[in-house]
Order: structure tokens, then C-alpha cells, then sequence
């Protein structure tokens, strides 16, 4: 189904940006939406650009500390992974999870998924030391 909602997500998100450009969270629903929609059909790279426009709107308007905007930051982890960009995966990570730890506190599902996404990438990384698998 992802192919056939493809058209329909991207036709939405231009009337959504052409007539109520005034609605911010529309337009970054949207664009949610088609990113998912891309990651669907295997499209990381460009839902990944999705992602960071959302992401960077979303810090200016809302704030880092905002539960949506360390979503979509973690959703930015979700892509890197699955482009295998370990490096940069690691450093959203660590950007991230001071972050969620202070606003969400270290038990919520979110920081929790965080904190699994960075002991998966340092799980593969060769040059990890103890210290890094223990602060994950």
C-alpha cells in the first residue's frame, strides 16, 4: 500500500502547505506522514531530508526538550540506522538521550528506546570501549 499512498501523501502535504500554510503542525504531520510513507518503500535518504526539516522546525518552535521534537529525533536514529550511517547514528544518539534523561526522565519509553538504539550501534562498533557499553 505504501506505493499507492505515496501520491496521495505528497498531493495532501502540497494543498496542506498551498492553503493552510498557517498550520505548522499540519504541515509537519505531513511531512511525518510522507517520510514514513518514503521509509516505507525503502526511500531512506530522502525520508531522512523529511526528518530533518521536520526535526529542526520542531526545535526552533518547540524546544529540544519537547516530547515530539526528541521523537522525531529518535525517528532521525531510525534512518541513519537503516542507511547503516553508524557514526552519525551514534552522534544523534548522544545529542539525544542528555536530553530525553533530563526531560523525560531515564524510565520513560522513549529515553528506554534510545538507550537501546545506542547500545546497538556500539555493539558494532570496533572501537568502543567499556566505558561507552556501560554508559549505554
Amino acid at each position: 500500500l505504501p506505493k499507492e499512498a505515496l501520491p496521495v501523501l505528497e498531493a495532501s502535504l502540497a494543498l496542506t502547505q498551498r492553503y493552510w500554510s498557517h498550520d505548522e503542525n499540519g504541515v509537519l504531520t505531513g511531512k511525518c506522514n510522507l517520510a514514513s510513507c518514503l521509509d516505507d518503500l525503502g526511500r531512506h535518504d530522502e525520508g531522512l531530508v523529511l526528518k530533518r526539516e521536520v526535526y529542526a522546525r520542531r526545535v526552533t518552535t518547540l524546544g529540544v526538550s519537547n516530547e515530539g521534537t526528541i521523537l522525531v529525533g529518535s525517528n532521525i536514529v531510525v534512518s541513519l540506522l537503516r542507511l547503516e550511517a553508524w557514526t552519525a547514528a551514534r552522534e544523534k544518539l548522544r545529542e539525544q538521550l542528555p536530553v530525553a534523561r533530563r526531560s523525560l526522565g531515564a524510565d520513560h519509553d522513549l529515553t528506554l528506546k534510545l538507550n537501546y538504539f545506542l547500545a546497538y550501534v556500539l555493539s558494532g562498533d570496533p572501537e568502543r570501549t567499556r566505558d561507552d557499553l556501560l554508559k549505554a
